[in-house]
């Protein structure tokens, strides 16, 4: 009994230690689970995010008729795309070309393109390269083998092995390109390309294809979107089977990439512009009646690409709200200013928000053209405007420009200010403006003669803007025009300089003042003033 009683009390302690013993092995365990878990974060932590995970943020460009249909509205927006349902395709960078020119442009663009290119491979995009009429040359090649691989499908339209113009969808294209639009003598239509230009890598993964089969392959693999880049823009770039009038056709969201494409044409044909205008003309015609356009910047950080030879001198637009309709009204000014004055143009636009899209372009600008509203960019944002104003470059100041960084301390988290930006840059003590609306403006006698002011009216005209209150001035302002309203009298118009670099503002920008041809002129005037050459006269129809 006594051994019983032992043995029943020692099988109960062995059961307790056995339970403590195994309550502290689950503790144990989910301590070292814990500690692992924590761990694997921790190292997880210290390895960058795979960009492939991440959308594409692609800043997009296109048009739409005005509501009276005589011109154009111009559109920028933000889109998001899932890089595991979008493809890119490399349109005809060939080896070679019957037309030197064309040869010389396509191996000046390549290095970029595969830059770009191998920046979208690795967000996980499929890249295609399509060298149509090349296909022997990869016959047997693995990325030829994924593209003849994808089984045929019925398409929602007919699939075609060339796409022509619709003239009931689209207008004709804005450049005579009938004599093949080869710029250089003695240069007669031939096929003389065997492969791609080997600039661009063609890597593991990629496919190769010249036909529909583009189109099996995105139908396989689930591809709904499409950047689309190449050569040549008036040609193959629209018309091929894998074209963007195809690809828009079959339902697929297409973006051309408009840095990375050239055009066939010649200037001596109609209308007689430079080629590089030649090239964006084709584009413009493309945004208002096929897909939107991006640059390469989007996804490389940096100024778009540009051809050497175009040394046209580049005006860069910071627009956000529409407070003043500046979105809608600057991108239209931006566009006539590279349409009669031989500007390169960019626009950088906020979309209502707190942060600039497309703002790499300020470094590469040579007249930044200013109207925001208090906005509090990002710290590197604003560090870029400041290093641009600091290294002396001009700058061009329109209306809400004068308290275009004050926020009245509503600054957006990681967001900065720059409150004395009206009186350190721009030379005034902005205070508000009056009430009512309208003033009568007018040019200081002394100052008629000055360039900014050729070819204004001398006698006052009506602007329907407030008048803003902005003095005292600094002693360094030259003040060019003076505004008078509700018996108040203050500059609206004057000229400093800042860092060594011409600084223009003016209180005007009121939507109605775009309207009137003065102030136009007073701003083409004023931007080149800022760039320190004289004022062309606008592009007349005609031989160069």
């Amino acid at each position: 009994m006594q051994f019983s009683h032992q043995f029943r009390k020692s099988s109960k302690v062995s059961r307790m230690v056995s339970q403590i013993h195994f309550g502290n092995l689950l503790r144990f365990l989910a301590c070292s689970l814990f500690v692992l878990g924590s761990l694997i974060f921790w190292v997880m932590s210290q390895i960058p995010m795979s960009q492939a995970a991440e959308e594409l943020a692609l800043y997009t460009r296109w048009r739409t008729p005005t509501e009276d249909g005589t011109g154009v509205q111009i559109h920028y927006k933000t889109v998001y795309w899932d890089p595991a349902k979008t493809a890119a395709i490399v349109c005809d960078m060939w080896d070679n070309h019957h037309c030197p020119s064309a040869v010389r442009r396509v191996n000046e663009m390549a290095p970029r393109m595969n830059r770009l290119l191998h920046a979208l491979r690795q967000r996980g995009v499929l890249i295609v390269h399509a060298p149509s009429g090349t296909m022997s040359y990869y016959e047997g090649t693995p990325q030829r083998q994924l593209a003849l691989s994808a089984p045929k499908v019925e398409t929602p339209v007919p699939l075609q092995s060339w796409c022509k113009l619709d003239p009931t969808v689209e207008g004709p294209l804005p450049i005579d390109d009938s004599d093949g639009g080869c710029e250089d003598p003695n240069s007669p239509p031939k096929a003389v390309w065997t492969k791609q230009n080997e600039l661009l890598e063609i890597a593991p993964g990629d496919a190769i294809g010249d036909g529909v089969e583009i189109i099996y392959l995105f139908k396989q693999r689930g591809i709904e979107n499409v950047l689309l880049m190449g050569v040549h823009t008036n040609m193959c770039v629209l018309g091929r089977p894998f074209g963007i009038r195809q690809l828009v056709r079959q339902g697929f969201n297409v973006l051309l990439v408009r840095d990375m494409t050239d055009s066939m044409y010649n200037p001596a044909r109609p209308p007689y512009v430079r080629h590089v205008r030649g090239t964006e003309l084709v584009v413009e015609h493309i945004e208002r009646y096929w897909c939107p356009t991006v640059t390469s910047a989007d996804l490389l950080g940096e100024p778009a690409f540009r051809f050497r030879e175009d040394d046209r001198p580049h005006v860069t637009f910071l627009v956000s709200d529409d407070h003043y309709q500046a979105d809608k009204l600057l991108p239209q000014f931006a566009h006539m200013l590279a349409d009669q004055f031989d500007c390169y143009t960019t626009v950088m636009h906020g979309q209502g928000g707190h942060y600039i899209w497309g703002i790499e372009e300020l470094s590469a600008a040579d007249c930044l053209v200013l109207y925001i509203r208090r906005l509090g960019l990002p710290e590197h944002q604003l560090a870029m405007v400041r290093r641009y104003l600091e290294s002396g470059k001009p700058l061009v100041a329109l209306r809400t420009a004068s308290h275009a960084f004050d926020t009245r301390g509503k600054v957006p988290p990681g967001g900065a200010e720059w409150i004395g930006f009206d009186r350190e840059v721009l030379g005034c003590n902005y205070k508000g403006h009056t009430l009512l609306g309208g003033s009568i403006v007018r040019l200081v006698p002394e100052q008629v003669n000055h360039p900014i002011l050729a070819g204004l009216p001398q006698e006052p005209w009506e602007s329907e803007g407030t008048l803003y209150l902005v003095s005292p001035l600094l002693d360094d302002v030259t003040v060019l025009m003076m505004g008078e309203a509700g018996g108040r009298v203050e500059p609206v118009t004057w000229i400093r300089n800042y860092h060594g670099g011409r600084i223009f503002y003016t209180s005007l920008g009121h939507p109605k003042d775009f309207e009137n041809p003065a102030f136009r002129q007073l701003l083409v005037n004023a931007i080149f003033w800022a760039l320190g050459r004289p004022v062309p006269q606008p592009k007349v129809s005609g031989p160069q």
